[in-house]
């Protein structure tokens, strides 16, 4: 069991002593800080992954590890360097100003070992004020493999050099020793040699521009405005639970192969919400894996911290008051909880990600059922990132290396209120950024035959998840040698939300000689144009392929997650659908099978438009065959969707709660609680827990969503047994049936009672 909730004792009496305004002041200047420790690593980094990909952390944090301030790039990253102060603190360790300290052990406070971090004291008249942290993914901290991810690993030394905390500037003094040690790991010593003196500099940059402000304005006003602003976020976070109903939300995600053999694992997540605080409970998770997906705690802490920061921080500063409200239950062994020396090299990726992924679904169905923030509600965005690294020799000769990171253009997942953006990456990378085909080609011997939006990866919905990208390379030398890894791609891990549909899965492929002279003539204009019958024969490469040889006549691809949908598909909009159509993100043949909605062409072939009467009809024969019924047995859809629709028809003093799209938990006049969908048709009394009255089908989910899905899962439909319209879509494990994910607490005079409201939300 661990928890997040923390508070500075020492500088406690300084939250006050300083004028509002001046106040204001300083705290805006310790963003600015930030966001100039940004700046300086971005300007003299050697690694793409910082200065195109912003695959980095600065923040600031309060003199016991509590981060005071944090960028936008990824917010994994803020814990994990916290932790590493706080391993300093207890280890009893002299520090002394200048000291720069460095470390990347996963059993301390990293999420594996390619993320270097540092953190600095920042001492003012003697006194350790605060501190400065970064982190930064490198391309390569040695280990079994290049780029440090390691599938045959089963133990963390064969992933890569470990730093557990190391002064490597004692006293303002670069320790050269400890340097050329680190760099002597790493396959690309120069890269990760200027990013660590970038590391340098950024805290410089902290340590300078602090010690300025506490000789402007006080040390204690300095001290006073980093406090306030944790304790004013912790308020406003918890003055926001409340707005929130009391309850239990149980979600669970899969990944796939564990670089050994294709298990399927799973992140189980109970979380309670009462009153102002959420309890995460991992207990029900798999256990720690023989292979490299795992995560150590460290990892755990920046997953549950990467999804709630975003999906719950909205208008509220960025900093560790968001944590303080949390408690995280996991005993130790799991594939979240990792004990030493289980192997970790691929956690960001893997079991972090998945967490970030369980924790989003959870808290936004909470936000669902929330009056206040329904409109708000979003699916899982990405649910995974597809990994390619290569390396090998340039056309000059010289040692290269690459970690490609375009994969963080998967689709955003849909909001209730509007579509998902496309190509938008995950939830935990908020300003995310990916190099341009031209610096990356310029960098490394890569080259791309495209680079573009894959059209049918957004998860179906009344509100469409957004599209993934898509790629295909080769190379522009003899030979290299690739690595390729991912979880997701047998396992749907963008989820929907509310009957919406999760997101197209992840799809590898390469193609021998599929740019040699006796490949099919037009091959290359086909992979250009998605002319499928000129594109060379592609074989499935699965979830982990791991290291192989690419020549110069191959050709990879992958198409990355889109994100979830939002309601039932046969909900959304035909008008929208159409415009999905000609901006070639909807298929056509998706349009009729997915959507409904049935299309009109010119002679030539072309769209016009749209049927309205035939779409209908098709509409209502789909929902018929959902249910196995004729389609005059089936009720017609009567009800508006949304979220913050009311149910039709309420009686004299009535009250509701949205749940979903299509479902109300409606409270009568006597206190007593019933589900119902809009349509009027009753499913639950007494609780939340709705499922037991709909109607359930199994599921084929659309060609680029469920083609490859795991032997272990299959999909559940759950349905309006009056309309065959779809409330949810559950993925899970043969062996195992669909769970609860909503339980709301209905306790008389509880927070269901005092957020039921009898008026329309749409105002």
């Amino acid at each position: 069991m661990s928890t997040l909730e923390t508070r500075p004792e020492s500088v406690e009496d300084r939250t006050a002593t300083a004028d509002p305004v001046i106040a204001q002041v300083v705290r805006s200047r310790l963003v600015a800080i930030t966001d100039q420790m940004r700046l300086a690593l971005q300007s003299v980094s050697g690694s793409p992954t910082v200065t195109e990909a912003s695959d980095f952390f600065t923040g600031l944090y309060l003199p016991d590890g509590s981060f005071a301030t944090m960028g936008h790039q990824v917010t994994f990253e803020a814990p994990p360097v916290g932790a590493l102060i706080q391993h300093l603190l207890g280890s009893g360790r002299t520090l002394r100003d200048g000291d720069r300290i460095i470390g990347n052990d996963p059993f301390v406070g990293a999420l594996h070992q390619n993320d270097l971090q540092m953190c600095a004291p920042l001492f003012v008249d003697g006194e350790i004020v605060a501190w400065a942290g970064v982190m930064a993914h490198e391309t390569d901290i040695g280990g079994m493999d290049f780029a440090s991810w390691s599938p045959k690993a089963k133990e963390i030394w064969q992933e890569g050099l470990r730093i557990p905390a190391v002064t490597l500037v004692s006293g303002g003094e670069l320790r050269e020793d400890v340097l050329e040690m680190v760099l002597a790991a790493t396959r690309l010593p120069a890269q990760v040699g200027l990013d660590i003196r970038a590391f340098i500099a950024t805290l410089n940059v902290a340590a300078e521009r602090l010690v300025e402000l506490c000789h402007r304005y006080g040390t204690d006003v300095v001290q006073g405005a980093m406090v306030s602003m944790v304790d004013d976020s912790e308020r406003k976070l918890r003055q926001r639970l409340l707005e929130m109903p009391d309850g239990v939300v149980h979600t669970h995600d899969f990944l796939e192969h564990d670089g050994h053999t294709n298990k399927l694992y799973e992140v189980d997540l109970v979380l309670t919400k009462e009153g102002d605080r959420l309890t995460f409970d991992f207990s029900g998770s798999s256990e720690q894996a023989m292979g490299f997906v795992n995560c150590s705690r460290a990892g755990l802490v920046g997953g549950v911290a990467g999804s709630l920061i975003p999906t719950l921080g909205f208008e509220i500063p960025w900093n560790d008051g968001l944590l303080r409200p949390v408690e995280i239950v996991a005993p130790d062994g799991l594939i979240c909880t990792a004990i030493s020396p289980a192997p970790v090299g691929s956690a960001t990726v893997e079991t972090v990600w998945v967490v970030s992924n369980v924790v989003a679904s959870a808290l936004n169905r909470l936000l669902a059922a929330t009056p206040k923030y329904a409109h708000r509600a979003q699916a899982v965005s990405s649910g995974t990132m597809a990994t390619f690294n290569m390396s090998g020799e340039n056309q000059f000769g010289e040692r290269f290396g690459l970690h490609l990171m375009d994969p963080l253009a998967g689709g955003f997942g849909a909001y209730a209120s509007h579509d998902g953006q496309d190509a938008a990456g995950p939830i935990n990378t908020p300003c995310p950024s990916i190099a341009d085909v031209e610096v990356n080609e310029q960098g490394t011997p890569l080259f791309y035959l495209y680079r573009r939006l894959a059209q049918d990866t957004g998860g179906a919905g009344r509100s469409r998840g957004g599209v993934g990208a898509e790629v295909a390379l080769s190379i522009s030398v003899p030979e290299a040698e690739a690595l390729v890894m991912t979880h997701g791609a047998e396992v749907p891990n963008s989820a929907g939300l509310s009957g919406g549909l999760p997101g197209g899965t992840i799809h590898q492929s390469l193609a021998r000689d599929g740019r040699h002279d006796t490949a099919p003539e037009g091959a290359l204009a086909g992979l250009y144009d998605g002319r499928t019958d000129l594109i060379p024969a592609f074989e499935n490469l699965g979830p982990k392929p791991g290291a192989f040889r690419l020549t110069d006549q191959d050709v990879f691809a992958v198409t990355w997650q889109g994100g979830g949908g939002i309601g039932d598909p046969l909900d959304r909009d035909p008008a929208k659908v159409l415009h999905d159509v000609r901006r070639r993100v909807v298929s056509a043949a998706a349009a009729r099978s997915t959507y409904g909605v049935v299309l009109e062409h010119d002679v030539d072939g072309r769209v016009t438009g749209w049927d309205p009467t035939a779409t209908e009809q098709a509409r209502h024969q789909t929902r018929a065959a959902r249910l196995g019924r004729p389609v005059e047995e089936v009720v017609a859809t009567v009800g508006q969707v949304g979220p913050a629709v009311p149910p039709s028809g309420l009686a004299a003093g009535e009250r509701w709660l949205p749940l979903s799209d299509r479902l109300r938990a409606i409270q009568g006049g006597d206190g007593s609680w019933r589900v119902e969908t809009i349509d009027g048709t009753r499913l639950a009394t007494g609780s939340t827990r709705w499922r037991a009255g709909a109607s359930r089908t199994t599921m084929r989910l659309p060609e680029r969503v469920g083609d490859t899905l795991h032997t272990d899962l299959t999909v559940t439909g759950w349905l309006c047994p009056a309309t065959g319209a779809l409330l949810a879509v559950d993925v899970h494990r043969k062996d195992a049936q669909p769970v609860d994910d909503l339980d709301l607490d209905l306790t008389p005079g509880g927070t269901a009672d005092r957020l039921a409201t009898a008026g329309d939300l749409r105002g």
